[in-house]
């Protein structure tokens, strides 16, 4: 079992739907497979969703299925030639009314609220920053601006304000179809593309446990912050959601890219503070969607997004379409490997000025302190929702957090989770028996061999949600 406490989150494509190759990609460390809704259709989604389940299986590995939801579509329209190369200081022209392919001289937009979002004096970026468009002046449904920084547009590139401020709900249509699609096939994760505030993901939230209801369901939600208006809102988005995304493309380019590293930090150290999951994602190992090895900046990125604390790296193209997804994967490994072998700061600083008023929640924290300062090889959770697994991860420890549940989808959703391993343990339902059988389990898989100590907490009475009441320290025999 391999001993890399930072998971990975593979994104599924043409490049990876292969099944041989995906249950190597699986082998080789994916913990978590992204299926991206903005292409596709609802039937390739579930087919992929299968591919997944049954790979994994052959893989004798469990992990989780995330649904990134597309989000309102900021984009320009198509071009009667595909594309038009746009020069500095020349006029073009952003038009909502436009039906007609566009050209040199201006495009259609798929984004109709575009006129009323902006006005003299702003700077809109397109296609991830690279063009640069100074609005001139709103004429009804026409947007006319001057090229600042030029360059190729192609079809359907997306549109970015400067400082953020478009109105694009977070929720459309299509997402509202594509959680039922996700939920029918119970992804572990539903991703919310460009929430503003914590109102967009209770809408999410209410919208999913609907679709879910008919599988006694109850999937996680990840945050994806990529507006700029989401970073003051970023503490109550927090508060009702299971994570976050720090998706640093659209994000860079709305709140400009010097900013995005400092933010990034501020992030992951507001998540694990929250008992939050948390992950990283964007161009992590970009170069590798052409090149067989990362370059050292890639190395740098991913070790620090490790050294930060995030739950999980996160690859996008470079595993749905590069050419090298499982030498990707393996790389990723090797890096975050790497990473968690550097010095962690002392446990107690964590626990300092904290005050855990739950009796399920100090369990957790003593279970960390203890096997801590008796060097135990592991510490086991038997759990039913995950949450003594969640608050343990929190927090660094040397040794390695083993989640022993009976359920499948809380064994699914602890995929993401910093630092745990989870397995699917039947337990019986009398606590000596349940330790007994939790201690075999370990045995086996060879995680602790005769004279090793380890900490174990439960609940009594066992399968109660919450009811984490135990801790036990254990020497095996």
């Amino acid at each position: 079992m391999s001993l890399r406490a930072t998971k990975i989150v593979a994104t599924l494509g043409p490049a990876s739907s292969d099944p041989v190759l995906l249950e190597k990609m699986i082998r080789a460390g994916v913990n978590v497979v992204r299926l991206n809704f903005s292409h596709g259709q609802a039937q390739d989604h579930v087919d992929r969703a299968q591919l997944v389940r049954e790979v994994a299986q052959r893989a004798g590995r469990e992990v989780a299925i995330m649904a990134d939801l597309q989000g309102p579509k900021i984009r320009v329209g198509k071009f009667a030639e595909g594309k038009v190369m746009l020069e500095p200081g020349e006029r073009f022209v952003l038009d909502a009314s436009r039906t007609e392919p566009g050209d040199i001289k201006g495009v259609g937009l798929d984004y109709k609220e575009l006129p009323r979002d902006v006005k003299a004096g702003d700077l809109l970026l397109l296609n991830d920053g690279l063009i640069v468009l100074t609005v001139d002046a709103v004429r009804g449904e026409e947007v006319h601006t001057t090229v600042k920084l030029g360059g190729e547009l192609s079809n359907n590139k997306g549109i970015n304000k400067q400082g953020g401020g478009l109105t694009a709900p977070a929720l459309t249509a299509k997402d509202m179809e594509d959680i039922k699609t996700a939920m029918s096939f119970q992804a572990d994760y539903v991703a919310v593309s460009f929430p503003k505030n914590a109102t967009d993901m209770e809408m999410a939230r209410q919208l999913c446990n609907v679709a879910a209801a008919p599988y006694k369901h109850k999937p996680g939600l990840i945050a994806k912050i990529e507006r700029a208006e989401a970073i003051p809102n970023l503490e109550e988005i927090l508060r009702v959601s299971d994570g976050i995304m720090v998706a640093r493309g659209d994000l860079a380019v709305e709140v400009g890219n010097a900013t995005v590293p400092a933010l990034q930090k501020r992030m992951i150290k507001m998540a694990r503070a929250m008992d939050k999951v948390v992950i990283t994602a964007t161009q992590m190992m970009e170069s590798m969607i052409l090149n067989p090895v990362p370059t050292r900046a890639e190395v740098s990125d991913v070790a620090n997004a490790v050294l930060d604390g995030t739950d999980a790296v996160m690859l996008s193209a470079e595993t749905a379409a590069g050419k090298y997804p499982l030498e990707t994967i393996e790389e990723m490994a090797k890096i975050c490997e790497e990473a968690e072998k550097a010095e962690y700061k002392e446990l107690g600083a964590d626990f300092s000025g904290k005050t855990f008023t739950r009796i399920d929640q100090s369990i957790a924290m003593g279970a960390l302190f203890t096997a801590h300062h008796l060097g135990a090889k592991a510490i086991v959770a038997l759990t039913d929702s995950g949450s003594t697994a969640l608050w343990m991860s929190r927090h660094d420890i040397r040794a390695p957090i083993y989640a022993l549940t009976s359920r499948l989808a809380t064994q699914r959703k602890m995929a993401l989770y910093r630092n745990v391993r989870p397995l699917l343990l039947d337990t019986s339902a009398d606590r000596d028996t349940a330790l007994d059988q939790a201690e075999g389990h370990l045995l086996r898989r060879g995680i602790v061999q005769s004279g090793d100590v380890y900490a174990i907490t439960c609940g009594e009475p066992m399968g109660a949600p919450g009811g984490t009441n135990m801790l036990k320290i254990c020497r095996v025999a």
